[in-house]
């Protein structure tokens, strides 16, 4: 546990200290990216080094004893970790992200459950696939299978979506629909199912969790996607969702840096089947190249823009409007797509060298390709995005 005086001082300086760190073991992180993948997790070393440094209490609430990053620094955090390997950057964004998630709890109740200085990991599952069923008016037994529990197997805590169940069915809240909640449970009231077998994140370590009738009470569980944060400051302004896509962007324009920066590397020396000259004295190699690199530029420049845009509006007291989170969340989808350009166009461009499952921009391919399922980069966003740039979309729930 940090002394008081040192931990204050890591909250002053944490977007350099935490970069700092980052760069230090990039080296060691990116050597090791094909052993974590044989173990389907991080290596507990690396990920106790992570914690000691403090990248998973980044966004977590100062009052918790963590850092509140602004959104840029944990991004560029992110970004960074994931340029090493895309899973190591994976791991840091989701226990990030769930110390973050503590604060849409009452703070008496984060600090009872967690301390004033809390140091602990959570595996977070949003899609409500649990049942919470209504033990008295303030518990509930929750159940359910949760697949795709990134960090699972170092979380202390898990903290999974479910519909609140009156008899057989949902309880339904008017005007929003399903009573769907967030609950906190130990992880030893669950249990881990070796369930990752996967193309790609394969170092996320991402099994199902399984829980069968955990008591858990009312205070714990949460409705972020409906109801604002608990903790005051600029970053609770931002809504659930926002936040938490927020929190994933990094991590393809991670990826996607490290193919582009393979690729120039390659490309004075590679000569590919078929050809007589290197790749860089190829010209359509040379045109794909340069629009793989402008498109990623151009979307990370897009996506910070849109990040200082929400997160000015934070600072002035206002929660972003319904606008703003659609920009961001475009913005967070032309960098999946950027991202995922570059690293078709470095795997097309690299021969058959790079098609062996242990080179880096085979796995670049992978991940990327991996985060581009999650829910937050799905094409529906899209529509979203258009409904409200036309004044049709009143609800802000999913962006």
């Amino acid at each position: 546990m940090m002394t008081d005086t040192l931990h204050h001082t890591l909250q002053d300086h944490a977007p350099s200290h935490l970069l700092a760190t980052v760069r230090a073991l990039a080296d060691e992180v990116s050597a090791r990216a094909g052993e974590a993948e044989r173990a389907g997790t991080m290596p507990v070393d690396l990920v106790d080094r992570f914690r000691q440094a403090g990248l998973f209490r980044a966004l977590q609430p100062r009052a918790l004893g963590g850092f509140e990053l602004e959104p840029r620094e944990f991004v560029e955090l992110i970004e960074e970790l994931s340029r090493a390997d895309g899973s190591a950057g994976w791991t840091a964004t989701i226990g990030a992200g769930g110390s973050a998630f503590a604060a849409w709890l009452e703070p008496a109740v984060a600090r009872e459950t967690f301390g004033a200085d809390a140091d602990f990991t959570s595996a977070t599952v949003f899609a409500p696939i649990g049942r919470l069923v209504p033990v008295d008016p303030r518990r509930y037994s929750v159940s359910g299978r949760w697949p795709f529990a990134s960090g699972c197997r170092h979380a202390e805590w898990f903290l999974m979506g479910g519909f609140v169940f009156d008899g057989d069915a949902p309880r339904l809240v008017p005007g929003r629909g399903p009573d769907w909640r967030l609950a906190w449970f130990p992880a030893g009231a669950g249990e881990i199912v070796e369930h990752w077998d996967v193309m790609g994140l394969r170092a996320t370590g991402s099994n199902d969790v399984v829980a069968g009738s955990v008591p858990v009470p009312d205070e714990l569980t949460t409705s972020p996607f409906f109801e604002p944060a608990r903790h005051d400051g600029p970053l609770w302004r931002l809504p659930f969702f926002t936040l938490a896509g927020i929190a994933l962007v990094g991590v393809p324009l991670g990826i996607a840096r490290r193919a582009l920066d393979e690729l120039a590397a390659l490309a004075p020396t590679k000569v590919r089947a078929g050809t007589s000259e290197p790749i860089a004295h190829d010209a359509a190699a040379l045109v794909g190249m340069a629009r793989a690199e402008a498109r990623l530029r151009a979307a990370r420049a897009l996506v910070f823009d849109e990040i200082g845009s929400l997160w000015a509006t934070a600072v002035n007291g206002d929660v972003p409007s319904i606008t703003g989170q659609a920009n961001i969340r475009l913005a967070a989808l032309e960098v999946m797509h950027a991202a995922l350009l570059a690293v078709d166009t470095a795997l097309e461009l690299s021969g058959a060298s790079a098609i062996r499952s242990d080179h880096v921009l085979q796995r670049c391919f992978r991940d990327a390709h991996t985060v581009e399922q999650h829910a937050y980069f799905g094409s529906a966003a899209l529509q979203r995005c258009s409904r409200v740039r036309l004044g049709m979309e009143e609800s802000s729930v999913m962006l």
